[in-house]
């Protein structure tokens, strides 16, 4: 049920935003800019607008947030409860789970970056 009112929830908001695309491409532009702003997309200057842009409100853009809102349905983790086993991807492709990599008493310490 859950996946049912998400599909809806994402047909509808893509549906709406490729109409106003169609009827009102430059403030549809503009907004979507806005939104790069935000994320910094648009700070590559070898990553144009007309490289992004057009992909909002497409059917791939609806697979994608589809996947992702549907992937969270299965989110685990609970303030103050344990962790749970996540699956994870090594550098060499291969699939385990996160507490495959405990060892005895040790804590595991998972360290998060990132860079542009």
């Amino acid at each position: 049920l859950q996946k049912i009112l998400i599909l809806l929830q994402v047909a509808l908001s893509v549906a709406v935003g490729k109409t106003l695309m169609i009827l009102f491409p430059n403030a549809m532009k503009r907004y979507i800019l806005k939104m790069g702003e935000k994320s910094r997309m648009n700070q590559n200057p070898k990553f144009s607008y007309e490289n992004w842009g057009p992909t909002f409100f497409s059917f791939k853009y609806l697979q994608f947030v589809l996947k992702v809102k549907w992937k969270r349905l299965e989110d685990e983790a609970f303030e103050g409860l344990p962790a749970p086993n996540t699956p994870v991807v090594t550098l060499g492709g291969e699939v385990c789970h996160l507490l495959d990599f405990m060892a005895d008493n040790r804590p595991l310490i998972l360290n998060f970056g990132s860079c542009t």
